[in-house]
């Protein structure tokens, strides 16, 4: 079994696969300021949680949009099952082709879920990741990453909307029952969920027009289940899509 690691801004997603198939799958706080002896212990109580134990792993290998953290998962990964671990960046073969201005500034969790997208799903493909970015990718009917958009991740635009204004409160990301909402409450939650959802609706559109072919529409992240449903597009939800993507690379990778 591979244990494989996608570090976020807000959330680590962490998994056991196999053959292509997710053993278990978990997510923590991502804190810059544990150390490897923290983490260590985190990841063994998560794995024993469900079930395994650290003897369970062959091999690890994560995905990182955080650097500062990378050698102390690293080495947390080394303590708990003595796993060397692959890192995907520079250097470890991912099978993408990528048509951009700049190749190497491409994140690797945006990387990973293509190559995930591409073995599983019709090509051209929309490639959605709701965490604390909203990201949408393009890879072409040939399999070429083409490039797509950045936005404000929700509980970022939300975050920023109940910090910057007075009156406004915290609330939760369940749909309202209709658009127009008749407290502050609901009218937040149409603004946000609702929102986003149009916001995507509106980019897939857009997207579509530039792209030869319709599109199979692919989302993960930890909000997609929260915004997606609300969409007009059929979008398929996928969850496992990075923990798979880093099974792919690992093969590619593991000799």
């Amino acid at each position: 079994m591979i244990l494989a690691i996608d570090v976020g801004n807000t959330n680590i997603v962490f998994g056991g696969i196999e053959n292509s198939k997710t053993i278990f799958i978990s997510r923590l706080n991502t804190d810059k300021d544990k150390t490897e002896d923290e983490y260590a212990v985190i990841f063994k109580t998560l794995i024993e949680i469900n079930g395994g134990s650290a003897q369970d792993f062959d091999g690890a290998i994560i995905s990182s949009v955080v650097p500062q953290l990378n050698d102390v998962i690293k080495k947390a990964i080394r303590i708990l099952t003595k796993c060397e671990t692959i890192i995907v960046g520079p250097g470890v073969k991912t099978g993408l082709d990528i048509k951009i201005d700049n190749p190497a500034t491409l994140g690797s969790d945006i990387v990973v879920g293509c190559v995930a997208a591409i073995a599983q799903y019709p090509k051209p493909l929309i490639v959605i990741d709701m965490g604390t970015a909203t990201t949408m990718v393009v890879v072409d009917k040939d399999g070429i990453y083409r490039g797509g958009m950045i936005a404000p991740g929700v509980k970022v635009a939300l975050e920023s909307l109940t910090s910057n204004t007075a009156q406004l409160p915290a609330i939760s990301l369940d749909a309202p029952k209709k658009s127009i909402g008749t407290n502050t409450a609901d009218c937040m939650r149409s603004g946000i969920v609702f929102g986003n959802a149009a916001m995507i609706d509106g980019m897939i559109d857009r997207i579509s027009l530039e792209i030869d072919g319709q599109p199979t529409i692919v989302a993960t992240g930890g909000l997609s289940s929260k915004i997606i449903s609300n969409c007009c597009h059929k979008i398929l939800i996928d969850n496992d899509l990075l923990i798979k993507g880093l099974e792919i690379i690992y093969n590619k990778n593991k000799e």
